[in-house]
């Protein structure tokens, strides 16, 4: 009996440890999210999206939305804002003036947490802006712990940057700073369901403050974590999903705007295939708030080619972002402290980010990370003007050809990568490509060709 005992106690601590490891494998805080590899990000900005700038109003955008192609609402800052140093009229959306309750602009706590349940029934994602690396001059964090706040050689308290006058630095050397920040994130996830974060200047804290807090997040959920930074460190232990591609961004107005040419393109990837772990997700995108407000919307930074380098960014590896108001074309900078409701219309481009979100949900050729296919650039007769690629993996194809200039271009697709019968995914025209094929590509033209 005594030796059935000691076997059956044996037995049940190896299943224990089988339970442990396999848990642990499980929250694995390094994985990222299956539901992020076909997914795109669609930027919210609540205070300018509805004439009432509310949780409720937005709320009945999301079928729209949903119906659009749209998987993940990145929320800008949902916090109360502070009016102490205020610029504007109502203040920077960064400026936090709480971090445990919601703007009452917006609405109620109650309203966030509805919202978050209603886009949850409609199968997509939140994440959140979460501005860690300042507060507001009258949060109530400046009175009960001014030890958590950068200081000048005097003793004053000091903001990030000279010219954010209206916020107050906080200083990630104090060790309990860090755990009421990672405190303060849980408490959304554990109060609202959300499901991740888009951290602002992350870059600006300590990398060791956010390795240590990402993973207690994980493990109350899995969740999606975008850094604000382009640095590769942000990936290296793989608890950030993804990161701004700044370079790209950079790049691609100043192909627009003829100061580079399309062959840059090439000096990024091979940069990035260097510098970034294979399964980093870049975050590629034409527009977001603050380009838009402080450098001028795509139209006045891309022109005429504003369409074909949102193409670019949702073919070329990554994962790719809209910001509110571009499905209808807005060519209008929101002012960033004001009330200044997007111009809608009538959606003109709705079909056309259709289009693209609904290929990134079901192509696999483009899933971001390692999970998307392969990447081939394709040499033309003149790769300066035209920038042609492939994606594939040992099922399928996709050739993508984008000509980045305002004049027609005849080109040769060098190569022998090409034969097949391929359909154009914008207008669904039927081509046969051969190897070594002649396109004529209209000016700013871009085409989607996936193999049949």
């Amino acid at each position: 009996m005594k030796k059935l005992l000691t076997l059956l106690t044996c037995g049940i601590l190896v299943l224990s440890a089988c339970n442990r490891q396999k848990t642990t494998e499980n929250a694995n805080p390094s994985a990222h999210v299956p539901w992020s590899r076909n997914a795109s990000i669609y930027e919210v900005n609540i205070r300018q999206y509805t004439p009432q700038g509310t949780f409720n109003a937005f709320e009945q955008e999301l079928p729209r939305l949903q119906k659009m192609g749209v998987d993940i609402l990145w929320l800008m800052p949902i916090n109360p804002l502070g009016e102490k140093n205020r610029k504007g009229s109502l203040g920077s959306y960064y400026s936090v003036k709480d971090y445990l309750a919601v703007n009452p602009e917006y609405g109620s706590k109650q309203d966030f947490i509805d919202l978050v349940k209603q886009v949850h029934a409609l199968g997509m994602k939140v994440i959140v802006d979460w501005v860690a690396n300042h507060t507001s001059w009258d949060n109530k964090l400046i009175s009960k712990h001014p030890d958590w706040y950068k200081k000048d050689s005097a003793g004053n308290i000091v903001p990030p940057v000279a010219d954010w006058t209206d916020v107050a630095a906080l200083d990630y050397s104090q060790p309990e700073l860090r755990e009421y920040m990672t405190d303060a994130l849980l408490y959304w996830i554990k109060e609202a369901d959300i499901d991740g974060y888009r951290c602002d200047v992350a870059g600006m804290l300590p990398v060791s403050f956010w390795n240590e807090a990402i993973p207690k997040l994980k493990q109350v959920k899995p969740v999606f974590m975008l850094a604000e930074d382009e640095s590769p460190k942000m990936h290296d232990t793989g608890y950030f999903d993804a990161t701004y591609s700044w370079e790209l961004f950079h790049a691609m107005n100043a192909i627009a705007q003829g100061k580079k040419t399309a062959k840059v393109l090439d000096t990024i990837y091979n940069t990035e295939l260097t510098k970034y772990p294979k399964d980093a997700y870049r975050m590629r995108f034409t527009s977001n708030h603050d380009e838009n407000s402080w450098n001028g919307t795509e139209f006045e930074r891309m022109g005429e080619g504003a369409r074909t380098f949102t193409v670019l960014c949702f073919t070329f590896p990554g994962i790719p972002l809209i910001y509110s108001g571009q499905e209808s074309a807005m060519n209008k900078r929101l002012r960033f402290f004001d009330k200044d409701t997007i111009p809608w219309g009538n959606y003109p481009l709705e079909s056309f980010y259709n289009t693209l979100l609904q290929l990134k949900k079901k192509n696999p050729l483009i899933a971001s990370g390692d999970s998307g296919g392969s990447f081939v650039k394709v040499p033309t007769s003149n790769d300066k003007s035209v920038y042609a690629f492939i994606r594939r993996n040992a099922k399928d194809q996709m050739l993508v050809v984008l000509n980045l200039s305002g004049v027609s271009q005849t080109v040769v697709l060098k190569g022998n990568d090409f034969p097949g019968t391929y359909q154009e995914t914008f207008t669904g025209t039927q081509s046969a490509i051969r190897n070594n094929e002649k396109l004529t590509v209209d000016a700013w033209a871009y085409r989607i060709y996936i193999r049949q």
